[in-house]
């Protein structure tokens, strides 16, 4: 579960689960926030991915340099429906939401969807315009002289 919880960030278990992995996860951010030998190697024996003891020593571990402690979070959601036990969040303390980014990009995608409809409205305007400048050059040269 340590393991999941540095892969995606954020995972969601039970509350005694959670206290259970949270112990787990923070001595190994502490030892990530030194690079070394001794460090990895001991990170590398808890952890049986070699692409996440990577993460948490180049990423996770730079991240929370400055925290002294607590880098992790419990985000209660209440209790599971069939047996009542209690369901939370265990994140890291930086998690941000993915529906931010969502957000952000249908917004952008929104704006450059009326960006180019406006585009369209003027070339289209445009050539209205040069449509009608070329059929009053034509008339004018077609125009029977009395």
């Amino acid at each position: 579960m340590v393991t999941s919880l540095f892969r995606h960030e954020r995972i969601k278990t039970t509350k005694t689960k959670a206290q259970a992995v949270r112990r787990t996860a923070e001595r190994l951010i502490t030892r990530a926030k030194v690079d070394s030998v001794h460090n990895r190697r001991i990170a590398s024996s808890r952890l049986y991915d070699e692409g996440i003891v990577a993460k948490l020593f180049t990423n996770i571990g730079p991240r929370m340099k400055e925290r002294p402690g607590g880098y992790t979070r419990i985000v209660k959601l209440g209790a599971r429906q069939g047996d009542a036990s209690e369901i939370v969040f265990l994140e890291l303390v930086d998690y941000v939401l993915k529906t931010d980014e969502a957000k952000d990009k249908k917004a952008k995608k929104a704006e450059k969807k009326a960006r180019k409809k406006e585009e369209k409205e003027k070339t289209e305007k445009a050539d209205k315009d040069d449509k009608e400048d070329k059929e009053k050059a034509w008339r004018k040269r077609t125009e029977v002289k009395d």
